[in-house]
C-alpha cells in the first residue's frame, strides 16, 4: 500500500460522526400533545354534558387553530426529526380536528336524521386508525402509550353512542375524552419541563425496544 492510500485510509477510520443535521430542532412532541390534549379537553366537557350544549361552538376555533394548524405544524416538524410515529400521528390528528370542525359547521346538520349514524362511522373510523397506532405506541413510552389506549376508548365509546343514540353511553366517552386529555398535558408537560431543565423532572416511563 502507498503511503498516500495509507494516509487516506487513517483519516477515513479517525473522522469524526456525521453530525445530527436535526440536533439543532426542539422537539415538536410537547406542541403537538398540548394541541391535542386542550382541543380534546373542551370539547369533552360538551360531550359529558358538563356544559350546556348550546356553548358547543366555542370548540371550532380551537379545533382549527390549536388542534387542526398546530398539529399539522408538529406533524410537518416531526418528519423533519425523522420521527415516523409522531409524523403520522400529529399529522393525523391534525387532520382530524379540522376535518372535525368543518363536519360540523358545513355537513352535519344537513344530513337530518342520519346524522347520528354518520358520526358514528366517522368516529369509528378514526378509533380503527388509533388502534394500530396503539400497537406502534408501544415502542415509544407509557406515557404517550396511555394517551392512544384512552383515546381508542375513547372514540369507540362515543361511535358506540352514535350508533345507539344511547345518551349515557356518549357521556361516558365525554368522560373518557377527559382523562384521555389530562394524560396527554401530562406527557407534553413532562416533554417541556424535562426539555427545559435539561433532566428529568416528570418521568414518562421509557419502554425498552425488544429485538
Amino acid at each position: 500500500m502507498s503511503p498516500q492510500a495509507a494516509n487516506e485510509t487513517s483519516t477515513e477510520q479517525q473522522a469524526p460522526p456525521a453530525a445530527d443535521p436535526t440536533a439543532h430542532i426542539a422537539d415538536p412532541g410537547p406542541l403537538g400533545l398540548a394541541a391535542f390534549a386542550l382541543t380534546t379537553f373542551v370539547l369533552s366537557v360538551f360531550n359529558a354534558g358538563l356544559l350546556d350544549k348550546s356553548l358547543e361552538a366555542v370548540v371550532l376555533p380551537l379545533a382549527l387553530f390549536y388542534g387542526g394548524l398546530g398539529q399539522l405544524l408538529a406533524g410537518m416538524w416531526e418528519f423533519r426529526k425523522a420521527n415516523t410515529f409522531g409524523a403520522v400521528a400529529f399529522t393525523s390528528y391534525g387532520a382530524f380536528w379540522l376535518s372535525f370542525a368543518a363536519y360540523v359547521k358545513f355537513v352535519a346538520d344537513g344530513l337530518g336524521p342520519n346524522a347520528d349514524t354518520a358520526t358514528g362511522l366517522y368516529l369509528l373510523a378514526w378509533g380503527i386508525f388509533t388502534a394500530y397506532m396503539t400497537v406502534a405506541a408501544l415502542r415509544v413510552n407509557v406515557a404517550v402509550l396511555l394517551v392512544f389506549v384512552a383515546l381508542t376508548l375513547t372514540f369507540l365509546v362515543l361511535a358506540a353512542g352514535d350508533f345507539t343514540g344511547t345518551t349515557g353511553i356518549a357521556h361516558a366517552g365525554g368522560l373518557i375524552g377527559l382523562v384521555t386529555a389530562v394524560l396527554a398535558w401530562y406527557a407534553s408537560f413532562a416533554g417541556v419541563a424535562n426539555a427545559t431543565w435539561r433532566r428529568t423532572l416528570l418521568p414518562v416511563g421509557p419502554l425498552a425496544p425488544t429485538d
